[in-house]
């Protein structure tokens, strides 16, 4: 089988469970995206009007989070729809973290709080992480002593990837993990399946993609290898930092991830 039998082969076996193929379906894809927030909102008038795949959003010192599909909609409101698999990566001070830098990433300097839009982090997860069985668990601050809203206008919602109730959510969730078009039940996001692994530009685009996410995970291995000899040699006591960053050839950034790392460790 040759690389491009390969990469077919394995494209053929994605599902929008997989977010780096999630990424690529709804990149770009405006209508899709409305689907899929109108279908989570139960808000057929919510427009998407931006749509953004793998968007870098950093901190105040300059520490960033990979937003797997970010949109906006007509009234400014900011989205953040995360694939997540792995039960760990769901947690609540993952949403949290991704709320308040969707927060300070639309600020403007000057501009008063009052005009923060509302905004929405949406996971779609795998397993049942509440383990109720409900489609939806919608996350809201209220004021404890009095149970009232506390109006913030950030929403954090999970959407139980293991639901297969016969209703619209049940149906989002069971063509999330299809992976054939014609076992989809919503036609706009059959014929979006289709072209990436059907049709011959699409599947061609997709094939790009993935070369260069393999191109980019074995550039971030031979990184990973040299930060992690780079602690080893640190935590030795053995050379300065000067010559630690000479010999591996580390950005200031790379340094400062190295002392906290031998930090945590000591």
């Amino acid at each position: 089988m040759t690389k491009k039998q390969k990469m077919i082969a394995r494209l053929q076996e994605f599902t929008l469970m997989d977010d780096d193929f999630m990424t690529r379906f709804f990149e770009n894809d405006k209508d899709c995206t409305q689907f899929v927030l109108q279908t989570i909102l139960e808000n057929k008038k919510l427009k998407v009007i931006d749509t953004v795949a793998q968007k870098v959003v950093k901190n105040l010192e300059g520490r960033s989070v990979r937003l797997d599909v970010y949109a906006k909609d007509n009234k400014g409101k900011p989205y953040d729809i995360e694939i997540q698999r792995a039960d760990k990566g769901a947690g609540a001070k993952r949403a949290r973290y991704n709320s308040a830098l969707m927060d300070a990433d639309i600020t403007v300097p000057g501009e008063d709080a009052k005009n923060l839009p509302e905004s929405y982090v949406i996971f779609i997860t795998e397993n049942d992480i509440f383990g109720k069985g409900f489609p939806l668990y919608h996350i809201e601050r209220t004021v404890k002593e009095c149970n009232i809203s506390f109006d913030d206008e950030s929403h954090i919602i999970y959407v139980n990837g293991k639901y297969e109730g016969n209703d619209p959510i049940g149906d989002l969730m069971h063509d999330f993990h299809c992976k054939k078009a014609d076992d989809m039940k919503n036609k706009l996001l059959a014929e979006r399946a289709r072209y990436l692994k059907e049709d011959e530009k699409g599947v061609k685009h997709m094939c790009r993609i993935m070369e260069d996410f393999a191109k980019e995970e074995r550039k971030e291995a031979k990184i990973e290898e040299r930060m992690n000899l780079a602690a080893k040699v640190l935590e030795s006591g053995k050379m300065t930092e000067e010559e630690i960053v000479e010999m591996f050839k580390l950005t200031a950034k790379q340094l400062k991830a190295i002392k906290e790392r031998v930090a945590v460790l000591a």
